[in-house]
């Protein structure tokens, strides 16, 4: 695993859970990450991801058909 460290500036009033958040939401959107690595970074639980993604303008759907079933298999 890798570690990142960034510096972001005080006014942004960005939790590290709205970081991971939406760098996880990117992540997965650009399918680097699957829904269980992206739930994995931001230290929640796959149910937890899936529910606050709408939050960080996000959409479960922006997979393929085939990419849901197949975690839905594997959940």
């Amino acid at each position: 695993m890798k570690a990142l460290r960034v510096e972001l500036p005080d006014d942004l009033n960005l939790t590290e859970h709205d970081v991971k958040m939406m760098l996880a939401g990117q992540l997965y959107e650009n399918k680097k990450l699957t829904l269980g690595q992206a739930a994995g970074l931001v230290g929640i639980s796959k149910r937890a991801f899936i529910e606050t993604m709408g939050n960080y303008g996000f959409s479960l759907f922006s997979e393929s058909v085939e990419d849901f079933r197949n975690d839905f298999l594997n959940a």
